[in-house]
């Protein structure tokens, strides 16, 4: 008699095991035609690769979305935003292999722009793209007309989301400062800062292209150049092909070809 209760538990406790680690192992659902017909139409980067690098860029974007939640605050999400989003994300790291976003656990998108007390109406409000710190440690927030406009044809050079994704790479050592050392090997550290601050003096005298805000700091130098980088690479080579030469090295990609 005593034994019949145990017996009904093993199933339960088996099944209650099954849904534990089923959760620990998001299962990653591969992107519809939809999907990759918007990539196409709305992402330049995306649209330039061969059908291989596509296969994959298509996979990493299935992966992101299988790790990092994205929510919409004030609006409502729709499958460009989605995919812009995980884009921006793929971008930066699709030189590497198995590189995930370990410091990112969800990406808030907001209507427009907002202000640092995350207030997207009234008063000033300024910020487009923002990596969370502190008790927001582990967030993004971007703002959907700047993460829309950032792949708008009228873009330039700038692109606000990849922005904020550079500097989850920077951040991922440690010290958001420019110089990513997960990425750059020891000897090319010195020269790397050397070269930032270059060109950022060039920047003050107004004997440079590159956006201004560049100037602000080393990590946001490197967050705009990456911009630069993706979104006008050859434009970037042309110009300024010792920059163009060391981030192909940092971000192991050539996308000027």
């Amino acid at each position: 008699m005593n034994s019949l209760p145990f017996a009904y538990l093993i199933p339960i406790f088996l099944l209650a095991l099954y849904f534990i680690f089923r959760k620990k192992k998001p299962l990653t659902e591969p992107l519809t035609d939809v999907d990759k017909q918007i990539l196409d139409d709305y992402v330049g980067y995306y649209h330039h690769l061969d059908s291989t690098d596509k296969l994959r860029f298509e996979q990493k974007v299935a992966e992101f979305f299988s790790t990092v939640k994205i929510e919409g605050v004030g609006v409502e999400m729709t499958t460009l935003d989605e995919l812009l989003i995980a884009s921006s994300a793929v971008i930066p790291i699709f030189g590497f292999k198995d590189w995930q976003y370990k410091n990112l656990s969800s990406v808030l998108l907001y209507p427009d722009t907002f202000n640092n007390d995350f207030q997207f109406e009234g008063g000033e409000r300024n910020i487009m793209g923002m990596v969370g710190s502190g008790y927001m440690n582990g967030q993004m927030i971007l703002s959907r007309s700047a993460l829309r406009h950032g792949f708008s044809k009228s873009a330039g050079k700038e692109n606000t989301a990849i922005h904020e994704f550079v500097h989850l790479l920077d951040k991922s050592d440690g010290a958001t400062d420019g110089v990513p050392e997960n990425l750059i090997t020891h000897e090319y550290t010195l020269p790397w800062v050397k070269m930032m601050h270059q060109e950022m003096e060039k920047i003050e005298d107004n004997k440079s292209d590159i956006n201004p805000y560049a100037i602000t700091n080393q990590a946001e130098f490197f967050a705009v150049v990456s911009e630069y980088f993706f979104e006008k690479p050859e434009l970037l080579k042309d110009k300024h092909p010792d920059l163009y030469h060391q981030l192909s090295r940092i971000f192991a990609q050539q996308p000027a070809g």
